[in-house]
């Protein structure tokens, strides 16, 4: 089998460089852009899972509503809004913190983005007698 001097050997990268196919370099060719929708939901997802984690709220389609996210992405960066439920009684300075702090770790790691700021709207607050249904 025989290659090109200072070409690497069949099976390992054989293909054309980016030069020799006329291509432009890769920091030439333009840059990643997810929409703002799509973060949004990477957010909601992150959030629900968050909220289970953090808050003690069990991912239970009978549960409490899932949370929503919007998301405004600006130049490498984001910012994010949550409305979330929350159960009651808990340590709401600690819990939404926390849930904050997951979301914007698990967005910048899916996305590659820089999370500038998260804000928390508690929606609800749920309550021990709300999560077992009707009581008589």
């Amino acid at each position: 089998m025989r290659t090109r001097p200072g070409s690497p050997p069949l099976g390992k990268g054989s293909g054309p460089s980016a030069r020799a196919a006329g291509l432009p370099l890769p920091a030439e060719r333009g840059a990643t852009v997810i929409p703002d929708r799509v973060v949004a939901r990477i957010a909601a997802r992150a959030a629900r899972t968050a909220q289970s984690r953090r808050a003690a709220l069990p991912p239970d389609p009978s549960g409490p509503a899932a949370p929503s996210a919007s998301a405004a992405v600006r130049t490498g960066s984001v910012r994010l809004h949550l409305t979330m439920e929350l159960p009651s009684p808990t340590d709401f300075p600690q819990v939404c913190e926390r849930i904050q702090r997951d979301v914007a770790e698990r967005v910048a790691q899916l996305t590659g983005l820089q999370v500038g700021e998260v804000a928390l709207t508690v929606r609800r607050l749920v309550t021990a007698a709300a999560n077992r249904g009707r009581v008589r």
